[in-house]
This record gives C-alpha cells, structure tokens and sequence, in this order.
C-alpha cells in the first residue's frame, strides 16, 4: 500500500484528488443515499477500488443538521469502522472539485436488497449465517461509537454467488453515538425498517439500529415485512407502534424458536424493552449456532 500512503502524506496538506488524473472509472455511478458509487482502476497500479462522491447539495443540508458538533464527515466515520465484515476504507478527503470523497475496497456480488425482494432461494440455508454476519457487522459499528441509522437490505452486500457471506456499506447518515447527536428531530433512515422513536421525533441511541436489523433479519428469515406495505414514504414506519407485527412463526414454520424469538425481541416498539445490544442478540446467535453443529 506504498501509493497511498504517499497519497495520505500529501492529503495531509492542501492537495486534492483528480479524480480522472487518477483513476479511470470502470462502471457507470450508481446513486446512494449521500453520494454517488463507482468502480475505479487505478491507472497507476491496475487496482480496482470503489469510489464515493459525495452529492455536495444532499450532503450539505444533512451536514447543517448538525452546525457547531464538528460531524465527522462520512470518510471519517468509514475509517474508524475496522472489521471483516465491513467494507474497508482506505482514504477519504477532498476532490478538485471541492466535493467530498471515500475510497474503499470494492466489493463485488450482489446487494441483499435485490436477493432479498428476488425471493432468492440460495438465501434460505444461509439465514443464520447472514443474519448472525449482519449483528456483527453492526456491532462493529456499535463498538467504534456510532450509530449507522440506515441499516437496512440496500446498504449488505453479498460477497460470493452463494449467498453466504456478506459485508455492511454506506455511512453516509452514520453519526457519533454522542447526545448532541441523538436529539428528536433527525428523521433520516429507510421508512419500511424505521425505529418508531425516529418518525416520532424522540431521543435515540444505537437501538435503534436494533430495530432496523430485526426488521432486515425478518425479512431475510421470511421473504416478507413484519406489517403490510402500503406506503414506502415516512408514514410508513408510523405503523411500527401501532400495529402488531406478522408472527414470525406464522410466515416461517421452520425458522429455529430461538432465532425467531431474539429477532422478534428486536423489533420491539419499545425501545426498553427491545434487545438491549447487538452482543446481547449475538450471545443468542451463537447459542443457536452451537446447538445446530451438535446435531
């Protein structure tokens, strides 16, 4: 890695990144939440790397959310985040253009969103690994002192054609898990895997989070919502307090009672009595897992 950190040295000072000086991009952009997504071959050593562009306008109004926190930008949180089962950040910084950048590992395979809504039936003997990967995943998030905020089927991807591995992206919402930053008011997320304390302008820490896995594991674990979906927008996460969710059970009669249970557990409306930490629902993850290599 001898290039970059020549890179970072000279990131140090007042240098910016050209973009097509530097890279030459390989695969047309595909939009995400803050930024703009593409694969790039480095034209000095052949790697291939994905490369964020930040969307300076949708940046801009999320950052002055936050005016006299000092957020650290979406490159800086992405580079604190050191696990295998999240992509790896390798440099972050400012374009020419003076837009903000993230240059990662790309990572190939599918996004679990598409699997997912696909009924993918290579998903079905892998729902333990997936979702035990996923609290993980989250965890490591967790442990560095954040809160991701847009956990959901869109932000994993699928890392080989089986279905079976996978990696967390996109920190583009992602915010310190510091109270200045989980004040009422920040209703940013996906509607359909949406904590009902976000849509309804409450205090929030990492929970909610918790809330988001159950809702992406469950849809994982039965190819279905646990309420019905008549609305994509923001009213849709209005329905997570006032409706009983789908039993899991009822939708997947084979799912392990455990496995059932603890995800169940996570989507619990109220956030004191939802799962307390991902490491309290991987503690139950793990038990199940042990029980099954028994057998």
């Amino acid at each position: 890695m001898g290039v970059f950190d020549k890179i970072r040295d000279v990131l140090g000072g007042t240098a910016r990144l050209n973009v097509n000086e530097r890279f030459e991009v390989l695969r047309a952009a595909v939009s995400g939440t803050m930024s703009k997504f593409y694969m790039a071959r480095e034209r000095a050593t052949g790697d291939i790397y994905g490369l964020k562009i930040a969307d300076r306008e949708k940046v801009d109004l999320f950052e002055n959310r936050f005016k006299g926190l000092k957020k650290p930008s979406e490159g800086e949180i992405a580079a604190q985040i050191n696990h295998p089962l999240v992509v790896k950040t390798y440099e972050h910084g400012l374009t020419t253009d003076g837009i903000g950048y993230v240059l990662m590992e790309f990572v190939g395979g599918s996004v679990l969103q598409t699997l997912v809504y696909n009924k993918e039936p290579k998903i079905i003997g892998n729902r333990l690994k997936l979702v035990r990967q996923m609290a993980e995943a989250i965890a490591a998030v967790h442990k560095s002192g954040f809160i991701h905020r847009d956990v959901c089927p869109r932000n994993f991807i699928c890392t080989d054609a089986t279905a079976s591995d996978l990696k967390l992206i996109d920190f583009g919402l992602t915010l310190p898990a510091l109270r200045p930053f989980m004040q009422p008011g920040n209703r940013t997320g996906t509607p359909l895997y949406m904590a009902p304390e976000v849509i309804r302008r409450r205090w929030t820490d990492q929970r909610l989070d918790i809330f988001a896995f159950g809702v992406t594991a469950y849809h994982i674990c039965t190819f279905e919502l646990p309420w019905p979906v008549s609305e994509t927008s923001g009213l849709a996460a209005l329905d997570h307090d006032t409706k009983e969710p789908k039993d899991i059970f009822d939708l997947n009669v084979d799912l392990h009672r455990t496995l059932g249970k603890a995800i169940m557990r996570c989507i619990e409306p109220d956030v004191n009595k939802r799962t307390a930490s991902m490491e309290v629902f991987l503690q139950q993850i793990r038990r199940v897992e042990s029980e099954l290599e028994t057998k």
